[in-house]
């Protein structure tokens, strides 16, 4: 992905997808977990 694709991406005006999130997440080592609702702290 280029650095103007990720701009565009999470601008105000993006639509970001999940994938690209997830991308943006792994390239900082960063993990994106889901939990229950009533579990969550």
């Amino acid at each position: 992905m280029t650095r103007e694709a990720l701009y565009k991406s999470l601008s105000d005006r993006g639509d970001p997808k999940l994938s690209t999130l997830i991308g943006v997440m792994k390239a900082l080592g960063l993990r994106f977990t889901v939990t229950k609702a009533d579990e969550a702290a």
